[in-house]
């Protein structure tokens, strides 16, 4: 008896001892970066009713938590303007535990999936076109981190995430991380001068409903909810809804960001007409409501074009449209497109390479709108109106900066009569008409399409060169 009242003491005396030391998540940790002039979060866990003193070396300043009966314990504390001086946070239960190297500066999350996964080195047969010149300057680059979070599934929220760990910039380290979010946080690193975070909580293959919570998928889909019923639903685990999103995304909801750029929507290809728009839209609400910190930025990419087994098809253009109708209900968002960022030879690529000028227009979009820099053009042209006039059909664009890039040889138009049969059409522009579209085949036309197909071939652009948004006026 006395026997198991000392091992008994011995595994409590154990089991206390693993907590007396405070336990940090695995995104708070050496070479972070905090989110500038704000109140970050920082929590962890520690044996429950413990007294946790936090300590930040810019400004001296300590802060005082208690652990809950669970043993969690979470602590904001004010952040400096950015700069490139390295920090320590302290935090002191008893034991001591430090973390240096901190940064502060701008942080934004990368979410979606594949080619948001995608990295700076490429997948198998799916290069990054830049990936050399990357490593040769990556050391410029050392005030740029990120912190790859493991995929991983869970029926349930999960707290933290795997082991992880914040790498620095370098030219070692640039090849893993997502070439569309490095090259976004070249551009805001080069253009603002201060250190960028990225976060990268994202999957290849999955679809929008991956990322969504219980209650939404409950209320709002057909989704399964049972783990046995899911599996028997979707033999790829990448298609699975709800666990992504516990597992992967859920274990970074406590830390303070700036915003969200997120690529997405292959996987969601021939979804009925609304439906991904109305899901992307709700799964925006539902990470806006759970990062507490108000509105975030979400800016987003459209998909590129891809033949999906028939490249004169039209489920990628019609999920491209709803993507494009999401951005025009998600507040505080804003949209890029890919139409021109694919070669001839990559109608089965799916993964195109050229990630950089993602990246880039990505960072526009938050220069323009988030940092306030008005000069820059972010915003591609897209179709405002049209009107017909006997064989000529007229058509008017918005964002097009007052100016477009060519007057002729205008790609990608065509033309439907009541037949609803489409033909290649001509087309030029005119500075007060507007793009001016005919075509012999079509006497009296009642519907225009530009580059509305999944294999889509489309030549304008703005003032800015971005691409033209496929679109249609029809509605069949």
């Amino acid at each position: 008896m006395l026997k198991r009242i000392a091992l008994l003491s011995a595994v409590l005396a154990t089991t206390l001892g693993n907590y007396a030391k405070v336990k940090l998540p695995q995104m708070i940790g050496d070479n972070m970066i905090l989110q500038q002039n704000t109140n970050a979060r920082l929590w962890g866990w520690d044996r429950p009713g413990s007294s946790i003193k936090v300590t930040t070396s810019w400004n001296g300043k300590s802060y005082q938590v208690k652990a809950d009966r669970n043993g969690r314990w979470l602590v904001e504390v004010a952040t400096p303007k950015a700069s490139y001086t390295p920090f320590q946070i302290t935090f002191d239960d008893g034991d001591i535990t430090t973390i240096k190297d901190v940064l502060s500066g701008e942080v934004w999350v990368c979410a979606g999936q594949s080619n948001m996964e995608m990295p700076v080195k490429g997948f198998g047969n799916c290069p990054v076109e830049g990936y050399n010149k990357a490593v040769t300057e990556a050391r410029q680059y050392s005030s740029i981190h990120y912190l790859p979070i493991p995929s991983t599934m869970a029926m349930k929220p999960q707290e933290d995430t795997r082991p992880c760990e914040w790498k620095v910039i370098g030219s070692e380290t640039v090849a893993n991380a997502s070439a569309t979010g490095y090259f976004f946080a070249q551009v805001v690193n080069k253009t603002l001068d201060i250190p960028v975070g990225i976060i990268m909580a994202n999957k290849g293959g999955t679809r929008v409903e991956s990322w969504l919570d219980e209650a939404n998928l409950k209320k709002y889909t057909h989704e399964p909810m049972d783990s046995i019923q899911i599996v028997k639903k979707f033999s790829y685990d990448y298609h699975r809804p709800l666990l992504w999103g516990n597992g992967t995304f859920h274990p970074i909801l406590n830390y303070t960001v700036k915003g969200i750029i997120y690529y997405q929507g292959c996987s969601n290809v021939g979804d009925p007409a609304g439906q991904y728009t109305n899901r992307l839209k709700m799964l925006v609400e539902q990470w806006r409501r759970d990062f507490k910190l108000g509105e975030l930025p979400f800016y987003f990419v459209q998909i590129a074009p891809y033949n999906y087994g028939k490249k004169d098809g039209d489920d990628g253009a019609l999920l491209r449209e709803q993507q494009y109708n999401a951005s025009l209900v998600i507040p505080n968002s804003g949209i890029i497109c890919t139409d021109d960022l694919v070669y001839p030879y990559e109608s089965q690529q799916i993964h195109p390479a050229q990630k950089q000028q993602v990246g880039e227009r990505l960072a526009w979009q938050a220069l323009n709108k988030t940092y306030g820099m008005k000069e820059i053009m972010c915003e591609s042209p897209a179709f405002k109106d049209f009107t017909i006039s006997n064989d000529t059909c007229y058509v008017h664009l918005k964002n097009d900066y007052n100016s477009i890039n060519r007057y002729e040889d205008l790609q990608g138009f065509e033309v439907a009569g009541e037949d609803r049969v489409f033909h290649k059409a001509n087309a030029y522009y005119h500075y007060t008409k507007g793009i001016i579209i005919t075509c012999p085949e079509v006497k009296k036309p009642v519907a225009v399409r530009y580059a509305f197909n999944n294999w889509g071939y489309g030549n304008v652009k703005n003032r800015a060169l971005l691409p033209l948004f496929p679109f249609r006026t029809d509605n069949w």
